[in-house]
């Protein structure tokens, strides 16, 4: 079996798959578990090492996964503290290629320092050059890779294969959707704090930027605008969604034009800035659909909000669709598993 922990900034989520002869997989369990404390307003400031090494070893106990047993685990570092770049280099031999790829990271990748720690993964031959691959790059600094490291081994983890977040999207999605050959689609994955916005397609660049919009900037804005506090703010939005910011406050009606200029907008907009800065450096704009996945894909409505503001088409992902054994379970926001269904695919291929 193998097990993939997607470690949030709010909640922790988890995959286990077993792979099958025919190559596809059977899930064996998903489940996710609230980092902070339930009926508390969600502070990130406030999550400290501490609480995720327990909501850890909760959500462990609650599958009855002994971790020090689990030898096929792979996790994620999100996609504020790693950089991802594709590039064109010569086809050559893995020892070499890494050798390249990391005197090119200093001139791709911004690091914060020296002490860079390089991967890549090979996306195939270039479609234009035919001896030339693409290849993404993958960089982060080795204290965010240790401090992720020792927090596995705090949670009676042996560590095993590290992924990123941009990474594990795309892979969830290939193991259900085929990339199109005209144009290229958008994940967009909500996050707590921060959202993984992923550009692809077969013949066009792979794109990945980190937006500082997630779930928990949406409730603070609901709860400012109607005066109300974190947790009913919360609630209201997981019931009614883009249309709670229309409710009245009293004899006050709360105009969603002004809430969203600040909260569903902002994510918007750089949604926006992304893709026109994707289509002026590749000359791709032809954006065929966008993918929503993460919890806040939850959010009842925004899917046409955004489909409204940027007229593309958007539809929440489902990455447990493309799965065997998930017949008659009711798992509530598949698309919040996306990344850990994608961890596990990972551990599936090396495997």
């Amino acid at each position: 079996m193998i097990l993939g922990l997607d470690v949030g900034r709010q909640y922790i989520k988890t995959v286990t798959v077993e792979k099958l002869r025919s190559g596809g997989y059977k899930l064996i369990n998903a489940s996710q578990r609230l980092i902070p404390e339930q009926h508390k307003a969600f502070d990130p400031e406030e999550v400290s090492r501490p609480i995720v090494v327990m909501a850890i070893k909760e959500i462990l106990k609650q599958q009855k996964v002994n971790p020090k047993r689990a030898r096929n685990l792979v996790s994620n570092i999100n996609g504020t503290n790693v950089s991802v770049r594709q590039i064109m280099t010569m086809d050559m031999a893995t020892e070499e290629l890494h050798s390249a790829l990391t005197f090119e990271a200093r001139k791709h990748i911004p690091m914060d320092g020296t002490d860079a720690v390089i991967d890549f993964q090979i996306f195939g031959q270039n479609p234009k050059e035919v001896d030339k691959i693409d290849v993404g790059m993958v960089a982060c600094t080795k204290r965010v890779l240790n401090g992720h490291l020792d927090l596995l081994k705090e949670a009676g983890f042996k560590p095993g294969i590290v992924d990123t977040d941009p990474i594990a999207l795309s892979n969830s999605f290939a193991l259900d959707q085929d990339f199109p050959e005209d144009g290229v689609i958008v994940l967009l994955d909500i996050g707590a704090v921060s959202s993984s916005l992923v550009v692809w397609g077969k013949k066009d660049s792979f794109f990945t930027r980190d937006i500082p919009v997630g779930g928990h900037h949406f409730v603070k804005g609901l709860s400012d605008a109607r005066k109300m506090d974190y947790v009913t703010a919360q609630d209201e939005l997981y019931k009614d969604g883009v249309d709670a910011f229309n409710q009245s406050n009293g004899s006050q009606e709360i105009g969603l034009a002004e809430a969203q200029r600040t909260v569903f907008d902002n994510l918007v907009e750089d949604v926006r800035r992304s893709l026109r800065y994707y289509a002026k450096t590749t000359n791709q704009s032809f954006f065929q659909k966008i993918y929503l996945t993460g919890g806040g894909a939850g959010t009842p409505g925004i899917g046409d909000y955004i489909q409204s503001k940027l007229n593309i088409d958007v539809e929440v992902f489902n990455p447990l669709a493309a799965l065997e054994g998930t017949e008659g379970q009711d798992i509530p926001n598949p698309g919040q598993y996306c990344v850990a269904v994608g961890l596990a695919i990972r551990g599936g291929i090396v495997a």
